[in-house]
């Protein structure tokens, strides 16, 4: 087999994972019978009102269904962003040492790390709604929750650890010739650093389901877009901050609208 076919399967196999992960949330979503914002229809809505734990309270109440859709959800948000990497990894493969297999160790290590999230968020998504904090839905059940997630990750997008993360999702060239390994293990060690560069970089945008719903295909549409966006090699560096300063206003905004509601 020559290297183009084995390119094109490979881009083909990554792009496809996509598709299927995108298509998984959104049958899942219908099943319970939720809209495009993670909303019950009015199907739905009448059963929770017969039963609170019907359709949409199960799935939300496990660790198990929870876990698997959280990690759908990592592989529907996060694998586009890896475009930039895995064609910097692709041009080493033509002036350096690199190969298909060390392409291939790359981003099942990046993914391995996104998983790990899954299961940390996971966990944090149970307590928190075990606390009262987020219902079924994942939605925060108070606007100081939600104004002070929107005011912490917009605050965040202003700090030094936000920028050095960044620093290696937007040039991942740099991090390749600094951290160079050969082949499929290799390739395997490096997309766990970068996944753990990546997850501190991006962790914010994923807490931010729970403002409107980890559910929400819109929410899901719009984060996996700016991530996106962060890290394009041209204009990645000009978004963080606008971005930062969107998401406190929005915070100030839902604090401010009880006060203003009640006044």
């Amino acid at each position: 087999m020559t290297a183009f076919p084995m390119r094109s399967i490979a881009w083909l196999s990554f792009f496809g994972c996509i598709l299927l992960a995108w298509i998984w949330l959104y049958m899942m979503a219908m099943g319970m019978g939720l809209d495009l914002i993670g909303r019950p229809g009015a199907m739905a809505e009448k059963m929770r009102q017969i039963d609170p734990r019907a359709a949409v309270g199960m799935p939300m109440t496990q660790f198990g269904p929870l876990f698997a859709m959280w990690a759908v959800m990592m592989a529907a948000m996060m694998l586009p962003t890896m475009v930039p990497t895995l064609r910097a990894y692709e041009d080493l493969m033509q002036s350096a040492d690199a190969t298909r297999a060390g392409w291939f160790g790359v981003l099942l290590g990046y993914f391995l790390v996104w998983v790990g999230f899954a299961a940390l968020i996971t966990s944090v998504q149970l307590g928190l709604l075990f606390s009262g904090a987020i219902d079924l839905l994942g939605i925060a059940t108070s606007p100081w929750i939600a104004g002070g997630l929107l005011i912490a990750v917009g605050a965040f997008q202003f700090t030094r650890a936000k920028e050095v993360c960044h620093g290696v999702c937007h040039s991942p060239m740099s991090y390749f010739l600094g951290h160079w390994r050969t082949g499929f293990g290799g390739g395997i060690r490096m997309g766990l650093g970068m996944g753990a560069f990546c997850v501190g970089c991006c962790w914010g945008f994923m807490t931010l389901g729970f403002v409107g719903g980890v559910m929400s295909l819109l929410w899901m549409g719009l984060a996996t877009l700016f991530m996106v966006l962060e890290k394009l090699p041209q204009i990645g560096h000009r978004v963080i901050r606008p971005m930062g300063g969107i998401l406190i206003a929005s915070g100030l905004a839902v604090l401010a609208a009880p006060l203003v509601m009640g006044g």
